[in-house]
């Protein structure tokens, strides 16, 4: 049931990205005189297919990775003299430019459609306020504690945790200091602490930077559940199982869910007395004490201990750290601009430090991760899935604008160059283009399902 829930969700989120941006291609092209021949969501055999008063054929075809607009160009086929000004390539070059960017534009419109909905209930966001510090790590080293408030990182206000995750998210890859500012509770003094940082997370897998600072959320932890135990890891070997509740490792309560995992892995190799209690089919819960040895694995350029399970938490965050904000409809949609704009800078980012080898290339992440957020948020509830949708609609029209052929980016790097030169690139040079950029999506989208595959899901 579950695999069908995420092959469902995963349909409706692409369903609607894709069917977005092909329709900002239709439309613009439509405005433009252009005459469109087919408007298809999907490739592959159709499923359905009608027309419109202007001839134009709308497919739905069995193949929902994807879709694509056909317009008439007298490239492909001979035209007849009256169809000849309703060609593609008879258009301006800058009427052509506007065809090609309106669907990555359309993919941002409806990411700001999307964050205006959510943010027209209100936003809640937790306070950027530390709750525990892990001994040893980079923050208590540099002498931040529980209880101080971030307020910045790097001169940039920091108004939520997850402000200070996306900041802090800028120093990875890179060596130096973080300067962070803080104020104690009950204070309205300002410090400025530096955290030194040396090649930071550079070759994380899923990096978590405020929990690699050894950072943790002020969150009163009520239980720790297995939602999943991996039959060929050590913890299914030990005799854990789904639905266990985890209680204490080696007589030390568990009382925070990064703590947990951090015993974990600093215990590779080495046998955990882990306290559990069980249920029972008439409603009761069995103690157990089981005895497991965790995994040695190699992550991030060190060995860490790895029990093979997926945990889910429940519990809540103190009360008056839960803050909250009420918008206008003008607000919210501001909101939902800023929100489009900070998220597409993030994207720009993680592609700069993937390509200058900041960021690890093992979070290239492919079809069977997308599959998964996509099934995870929708469980979650709706206004989670909403978010997804349009994070991903942003990463969809930033990957769309990237200067490679087949791309819309590549087709409009193609039309400034005739912008320049005044004349078009020669049907040679952008044919071997389109060979190479075909050739190098394909690598890439091949080495992302190899990522996905590597991950235990």
């Amino acid at each position: 049931m579950e695999l069908m829930q995420t092959i469902f969700y995963t349909l409706i989120a692409l369903g609607v990205l894709v069917t977005f941006h092909e329709f900002g291609h239709f439309w613009v092209a439509r405005r433009c005189g252009v005459k469109v021949e087919r408007f298809s969501i999907g490739f592959g055999k159709p499923l359905a297919t009608w027309r419109d008063k202007q001839n134009t054929e709308f497919v739905v075809a069995i193949l929902p990775l994807g879709g694509y607009v056909k317009m008439l160009d007298e490239r492909d086929v001979d035209i007849s003299a009256q169809d000849l000004p309703h060609a593609f390539n008879q258009k301006t070059v800058w009427q052509r430019m506007a065809i090609i960017s309106a669907g990555p534009i359309a993919n941002f419109l409806l990411a700001i459609l999307f964050y205006w909905l959510i943010f027209l209930a209100g936003e809640r966001a937790l306070a950027p306020i530390i709750g525990d510090v892990k001994v040893n790590s980079l923050a208590s080293n540099a002498g931040l504690e529980s209880g101080m408030e971030i307020v910045a990182v790097d001169k940039v206000a920091t108004a939520s945790l997850g402000s200070v995750s996306r900041q802090l998210f800028n120093f990875i890859g890179t060596s130096g200091e973080i300067p962070i500012t803080v104020v104690y509770p009950d204070s309205e003094l300002l410090y400025e602490i530096n955290v030194p940082i040396e090649a930071w997370l550079e070759d994380a897998e899923n990096p978590m930077p405020l929990r690699e600072l050894g950072i943790r959320p002020p969150f009163e932890l009520e239980s720790l559940t297995l939602a999943a135990v991996f039959e060929d890891g050590p913890a299914y070997a030990a005799g854990l199982r789904e639905k266990d509740q985890l209680l204490a490792v080696d007589g030390r309560p568990i009382t925070h869910v990064d703590g947990f995992i951090d015993s974990i892995a600093d215990s590779a190799g080495i046998s955990l007395n882990i306290e559990l209690q069980r249920p029972q089919e008439n409603g009761a819960w069995q103690p157990m004490t089981l005895q497991v040895i965790p995994d040695r694995v190699e992550q991030g350029g060190r060995t860490v201990g790895q029990l093979g399970v997926k945990l889910a938490s429940a519990g809540r965050y103190p009360e008056g750290l839960v803050r909250t904000q009420e918008y206008t409809v003008l607000g919210a949609l501001f909101r939902g601009l800023g929100e489009t704009y900070d998220n597409s800078a993030f994207v720009l980012s993680s592609l700069a430090k993937l390509l200058v080898g900041e960021l690890s290339p093992k979070n290239l992440s492919g079809p069977i991760t997308i599959a998964k957020v996509a099934g995870d948020s929708a469980r979650a509830g709706l206004d989670n899935f909403i978010r997804f949708v349009a994070i991903l609609s942003i990463m969809l029209g930033v990957m769309n604008l990237l200067p490679i052929p087949v791309l819309d980016g590549g087709h409009l790097m193609y039309a400034l160059v005739e912008v320049v030169k005044g004349s078009p690139v020669s049907e040679q040079i952008q044919m071997l283009g389109y060979k190479l950029g075909f050739v190098m999506l394909v690598g890439l989208m091949v080495f992302a399902t190899i990522n996905d595959l590597m991950r235990p899901f």
